[in-house]
């Protein structure tokens, strides 16, 4: 007879059924998102959906803390996944609130815990009770429990927790796990096939041909295709392999992006070893400007970006950084195509700027960062306190704001009466993931940064002093920032001149009725010119219409070779003399 305490209903415990699942279809991978969970596995809504995520929290953890140091874990693993149904939270605030838990210090009762925790996780029959015991095992989890891990990541709303809770024990894992339930493009499913098999010379192979450009490689998948290959020690027991030191090139460049929402190279436990060497063996690659624009980005990051926060040895980064901008030096013609020709000019201008950095690094900096422009990304100021770069280790969310914010507006130079400044703002909007804001003051002899302020939160983040810089050095590297184009290339310095000229006249664009909007460059087409205001659209009769609301209109400069100064004063004197809706396009 069952023991009272036992599961009363025939609801599947989720490990067997997910293993069951693996067995009927051992070379088959689940669909996106994994497999559908049982109809029993979701507890029927309680009512407390509405809760707010941090008292939804609260709740998980006033049902666990009185089962931690039950004497028989098994019945109260029963009886938690009851309690846990009864709230009426996700699954999501489960895991959380449970991970959070911390774990006693007598080995007794952390076994007991643990103990509880694998109950949960290889008997509960509800994804709660699942997400709870997964929590708990991302903090007291051991090699053992890897293998029935690995199986859960195969279900549908427990990818997430099974990555957090593997990734301690096993990157490797954790990062197949993540891989599998979220990658279905055609680039990488042949990768993912071989790692799922564990056919470790068909991962080789898959990973050498993967396209340059291959389709969804995101900084966060060029992260997680590195922890499953084993990217750093797969490169560093056949460093000769040409077609393997060019895919940890591309896939390490791929991490520095600021196109995600974490700077996904300083979560890569493995980022100072792959570094070192690619470094090392870096004279190895095609001497074509797609290797070697991909080598100064690397360089780039380790000087200014977050690469330079890894827990580095003194003196390696310098070392690396020298060894990485010596290589990717382009000494010749620039190639003939246009892509070629326009990346070769980016390899020069970056790397002048890196050579002139100055190699004590001063208290206050201002750099501007542009990327390859054969993988288009922002164009960001980066702010070095110290040597260090601030928006990284203070955010993290999103690079830094543009020069045009930051630099042509004034908005850096110090007054007496604070002002507050916007230095970052985070990857999808400052409205869903927040920003860095400072104010900035002047007292005297010195400019204060304080107030710092940073809405939606800084989890992980550190907690920012006040910074007190010297006023004449201060406004004296400001100016040298300002006055500072040689990071600019025709079409971007045509744009900031049109600015400057708008700022100057602004009754260029208000005297038809217009809104200026921003002015820069396209971003999939650099050397176009983009200058964007709003307002109504014209009429047949070239006047403005009444109706609707305003439109914004786009006005494209593609560089013709005419010097920035003349296409700028040109386009000047056009906004003086007629509409400019004549030219643009309605977006």
């Amino acid at each position: 007879m069952s023991a009272p305490y036992e599961r009363p209903t025939l609801a599947p415990s989720l490990y067997p059924y997910a293993e069951g699942l693996r067995e009927r279809d051992p070379d088959g991978l689940p669909p996106r998102g994994g497999h559908p969970l049982p109809d029993t596995a979701r507890p029927p809504s309680r009512g407390n959906s509405a809760l707010r995520y941090r008292e939804a929290c609260a709740a998980v953890t006033d049902v666990l803390l009185p089962f931690l140091d039950a004497p028989d874990p098994a019945r109260a693993a029963v009886e938690a996944e009851r309690a846990l149904a009864a709230t009426g939270v996700r699954e999501q605030a489960v895991f959380a609130a449970a991970a959070a838990v911390e774990p006693p210090p007598e080995p007794g009762a952390r076994a007991r815990v643990r103990s509880f925790a694998r109950h949960l996780v290889r008997t509960g029959t509800t994804v709660l009770g699942v997400a709870a015991g997964l929590g708990l095992l991302s903090r007291l989890g051991e090699p053992e429990d890897v293998p029935y891990l690995r199986v859960l990541g195969l279900l549908d709303g427990l990818v997430n927790s099974v990555d957090e809770a593997l990734a301690p024990l096993d990157p490797s894992a954790a990062a197949l796990v993540w891989l599998i339930g979220r990658i279905r493009g055609d680039d990488l499913r042949g990768l993912v096939d071989a790692l799922a098999a564990d056919d470790r010379a068909a991962v080789r192979d898959q990973l050498v041909s993967l396209p340059a450009r291959a389709r969804g490689m995101g900084p966060e998948v060029a992260r997680r295709v590195a922890e499953a290959v084993g990217l750093a020690g797969l490169l560093r027991a056949d460093p000769d392999h040409p077609g393997l030191l060019v895919s940890a090139v591309h896939l390490l460049a791929r991490m520095t992006s600021s196109r995600d929402y974490h700077a996904e190279i300083t979560r890569y436990a493995e980022a100072v070893d792959l570094y070192g060497t690619v470094a090392a063996h870096a004279y190895r690659l095609p001497r074509d400007v797609d290797h070697r624009a991909r080598l100064l980005t690397l360089a780039l990051d380790l000087h200014s970006g977050p690469s330079h926060l890894l827990p580095w040895p003194p003196g390696r980064r310098e070392a690396l950084h020298r060894t990485l901008l010596d290589t990717a030096a382009w000494p010749g013609e620039a190639p003939a195509d246009p892509d070629g020709r326009r990346r070769a000019e980016w390899i020069r201008r970056t790397a002048r700027q890196l050579r002139a950095a100055p190699a004590d690094p001063p208290r206050f900096r201002i750099e501007v960062a542009v990327a390859d422009p054969g993988d288009p990304d922002v164009v960001e100021t980066r702010i070095l306190i110290d040597g260090r770069p601030l928006v990284p280790e203070a955010f993290g969310a999103g690079p830094g704001d543009s020069p045009e914010q930051l630099l042509d507006s004034g908005a850096l130079r110090a007054a007496p009466e604070p002002r507050e400044v916007r230095l970052a703002e985070a990857y999808c909007t400052e409205g869903c993931c927040g920003a860095l804001y400072v104010t900035v003051r002047r007292e005297g002899e010195h400019v204060v940064w304080s107030e710092w302020r940073r809405p939606h939160g800084a989890a992980g983040r550190p907690d920012l002093p006040t910074y007190r810089f010297d006023a004449a050095a201060y406004d004296a590297e400001v100016a040298r920032a300002e006055q500072d184009h040689g990071w600019t290339w025709p079409a971007r310095r045509t744009a900031r001149l049109i600015a400057a000229g708008l700022r100057d006249q602004p009754d260029l664009i208000t005297r038809w009725g217009l809104r200026q909007g921003w002015i820069s460059t396209d971003f999939r087409e650099p050397d176009t010119t983009l200058v964007t205001f709003t307002g109504p659209p014209l009429g047949r009769r070239g006047r403005n219409t009444a109706e609707g609301e305003p439109r914004q209109f786009l006005w494209r400069l593609p560089d013709d070779g005419t010097l920035p100064e003349a296409r700028a004063a040109e386009t000047l004197r056009l906004l003086a003399e007629g509409d400019p809706r004549v030219y643009a396009e309605r977006s």
